[in-house]
């Protein structure tokens, strides 16, 4: 058998090799099996949150993705939302800034790139690391776990290395005899491996959600004359034409670059093939008029949510859309995939390490899985609920005043559940949260240092930012004159093997002012696990690692 390894990753897209990094900078010794040796060049999951930007600081790999990004500096990540067509003159621009209002609850700004360019800096950055081990051109075949350690069967990639963006073809394709088979062994195995996850299979878990029954197309073209009529908006990235016809779906243009390529998603009847598919009618109805364009690939998905019953069943965890299946409305999919690899990647590592609890695994689940439902049900089928009733209202409307109220109307509601899009972890077993609170996406950025809620960026005294003091592992926040306090924390943690560090400061400074509490203790993935004056330092430190959950 080969050389056995601490962690296994089935899935080399941005998640599989998110999770090799995080692992890998924890000093976890881990395989990454990827069947493609090159990245297929779609440009999908171009949206990446303030959120998602931290992890890359924290990697290690923000300069390089800023420098991947193929549209010009300071341009726009945003876009704009018109009526029936793309040039109309009825559209809104509340979406160019709609990241405005959380732009400071996070320590970086976000950004927009094509998936490719993004898996390319996450692929370098995972090469760099002395601890992580990665084979690409290797499929798994199947995976089990023995109850002490998990083998990953693996064999060379059938020759023909294409990846359609379709979520409805069955992505499982064989050789009719496999070679270069291997068995690669583990603690631990993730999936990363996408919606038809043989790792997720394995485990044995079902999904819930909702199915649209609704086919819809992913083109990528080039079309300079489109480029051009466009200059008529203001600067912006996306453009989202909604037609009441449409029954609350949209037909979506986002720009690749500031030139001639585009991306454009739109729904289609169910029995639509390549063969059948009228690119240059459907752009001439979306766009308001015919323009020359040249079309470069064409795949079709099923649009419709899916999550997993469980994200753990033993030795065996899953990620990323092997974990949950997202349509790209809002930009969820990658995003929240990466906040899974932070999520898991200390948890995990804490285990092999020996200073947590396998229970802090069942955390991962527990804290993940109700904000990925939540985003699925509230926002993305929630959102295409009310856009069908807006504009339900707008082709209602019988006079010109009335279209334009209900217009009106429809562009407030769209920066909307950005002001209260706040995910947290209130209701996990291992932070301290407020009696009867759940985790859940609604809240409030606030700059209060809260239990289960991330920890904004404020300043110590030093003039330096209380988030670039974090260390990798838990770090107490101590304010004022809180030393005896301090003490029976840093004794709890040599004592049960915790990395940890203090950060104290002033009473005074803003971060104090700000957090609002003597003492904080922060997870690695910068989330609060407890805040308060005084407490047991070993019954936080223990519940906060799994010990008492």
């Amino acid at each position: 058998m080969s050389k056995r390894h601490q962690v296994i990753i089935v899935g080399g897209g941005p998640v599989g090799h998110g999770m090799a990094i995080e692992l890998g900078l924890r000093g976890i010794d881990c395989v990454l099996v990827e069947r493609h040796v090159d990245i297929v060049e779609i440009p999908k999951g171009q949206n990446l949150s303030h959120r998602t930007v931290e992890h890359f600081w924290r990697w290690g790999c923000e300069r390089q993705l800023r420098e991947a990004r193929t549209m010009p500096k300071g341009h726009a990540t945003g876009g704009i939302t018109l009526y029936k067509t793309l040039l109309t003159e009825h559209w809104h621009s509340a979406g160019i800034n709609r990241q405005e209002p959380i732009r400071t609850y996070y320590h970086t700004r976000n950004e927009r790139l094509p998936q490719y360019q993004t898996e390319r800096v996450l692929r370098d950055r995972a090469a760099e690391l002395p601890g992580v081990t990665l084979i690409y051109g290797k499929v798994a075949r199947d995976v089990t776990d023995t109850g002490t350690e998990v083998r990953v069967t693996v064999a060379d990639a059938p020759g023909d290395q294409r990846r359609f963006y379709s979520w409805s073809a069955d992505e499982q394709d064989r050789s009719d005899a496999d070679t270069g088979v291997e068995v690669l062994r583990a603690d631990y195995v993730i999936g990363c491996d996408g919606g038809h996850s043989l790792v997720r299979g394995a485990m044995g878990t079902d999904r819930d959600g909702v199915n649209f029954d609704q086919r819809m197309v992913l083109s990528v073209f080039r079309s300079k004359e489109l480029h051009e009529a466009l200059s008529i908006y203001p600067d912006c990235s996306t453009y989202r034409v909604m037609d009441p016809a449409l029954d609350g779906y949209w037909k979506f243009f986002g720009r690749v670059d500031l030139g001639e390529d585009f991306f454009f998603h739109a729904p289609v009847p169910k029995d639509t093939v390549r063969e059948t598919f009228d690119w240059d009618a459907m752009l001439a109805e979306a766009v308001g008029r015919p323009v020359a364009s040249t079309l470069t690939h064409i795949g079709f998905w099923d649009l419709r949510v899916k999550v997993a019953t469980a994200y753990r069943r033993g030795r065996m965890l899953i990620a990323g859309d092997a974990a949950h299946q997202h349509p790209p409305y809002g930009g969820f999919g990658l995003n929240t995939g990466l906040e899974d690899v932070s999520n898991l990647g200390w948890k995990l590592a804490g285990v092999l390490q020996g200073w947590a609890d396998d229970a802090v695994l069942d955390s991962y689940g527990a804290e993940r899985r109700p904000i990925i439902a939540q985003t699925s049900d509230r926002i993305i089928a929630g959102g295409i609920e009310k856009d069908r009733a807006y504009l339900d209202v707008c082709a209602r409307a019988q006079t010109p005043a009335a279209f334009k109220t209900a217009w009106a109307e429809f562009g407030a509601q769209i920066t909307g559940y950005v002001a209260t899009y706040e995910p947290h972890y209130e209701g996990s077993p291992i932070v301290f949260g407020p009696p009867g609170g759940e985790t859940g996406i609604a809240g409030e950025h606030s700059f209060t240092a809260r239990a289960g809620h991330h920890l904004p960026p404020r300043d110590l005294g030093t003039g330096e930012s209380a988030f670039e003091a974090l260390g990798d592992g838990f770090t107490l926040l101590a304010f004022g004159e809180a030393r005896d306090r301090v003490d029976p924390f840093e004794a709890a943690a040599r004592r049960l093997g915790i990395p940890f560090r203090v950060v104290g400061d002033s009473a005074a400074s803003p971060a104090a002012r700000d957090y609002g509490a003597a003492l904080i203790l922060v997870r690695p993935d910068q989330y609060v696990a407890w805040a308060g004056s005084a407490g047991d330092a070993a019954s936080i430190l223990g519940r906060a690692t799994g010990r008492a959950a």
